[in-house]
């Protein structure tokens, strides 16, 4: 092999391999930002619950001091939260395979055909998202040049939205990569219901 040969092919593997620790660190921080939503989500509901149970209870003094805690901001708070995660958590189903879909009878046609229309439904998919993505981003600059705020909170009302364009474009771009790897190797992410993460690691390596 020559010297520029070997050349081309490590620059081949030196950028398949950057490409594949950039996809690692986005899918690691979309599923640390739907973790962290989740959980401050529930967090927030957890203590306004705490706070409206004790507030009910006669205790001198401590029922007057919670009775003076606004907690209106709770509610709005989670609705948001969940908002963001549930767009965000689509694009993880896209990349995890956890979307329902209805293959009867797409599995029934011939392997060619059946290639085309999941190779179609998938670029429909990113189509659409990515559609969204667009209009979403132009509503969300619209309302950027506005007072607009959200009723309890206060935020600037286009934060909130802002959750369409980024969530959709995520969306988008797992919907490529997946019909790219299908097109390639012909294998869709499958996600296995009774799989549970690590668990076959630690089986491995001997752990409780």
């Amino acid at each position: 092999m020559t010297d520029a040969a070997r050349y081309r092919l490590t620059v081949r593997i030196g950028g398949a391999g950057n490409d594949k620790t950039m996809t690692k660190i986005l899918d690691h921080l979309e599923e640390w930002l739907i973790a962290t939503l989740m959980g401050v989500a529930t967090t927030i509901i957890f203590i306004a619950v705490l706070h409206r149970y004790a507030s009910s209870l006669p205790i001198p003094g401590v029922q007057d001091w919670l009775l003076r805690l606004n907690t209106s901001w709770a509610q709005e708070l989670t609705i948001y939260l969940f908002v963001w995660m549930a767009k965000f958590g689509a694009a993880y189903g896209v990349r995890t395979g956890i979307h329902v879909g209805v293959d009867v009878i797409v599995n029934r046609l011939p392997e060619g055909k059946r290639r085309a229309m999941v190779l179609f439904g998938l670029m429909a998919g990113a189509l659409f998202t990515g559609l969204i993505a667009a209009f979403g981003a132009d509503f969300v600059f619209e309302l950027s040049s506005t007072s607009s705020t959200s009723e309890v909170l206060e935020l600037p009302i286009w934060i909130v939205y802002l959750a369409i364009p980024l969530g959709s474009s995520l969306m988008c771009f797992r919907f490529v990569q997946v019909a790219w790897n299908f097109a390639r190797g012909g294998e869709l992410p499958v996600h296995d219901h009774a799989h549970v993460e690590g668990l076959v690691t630690d089986a491995a390596e001997g752990r409780q």
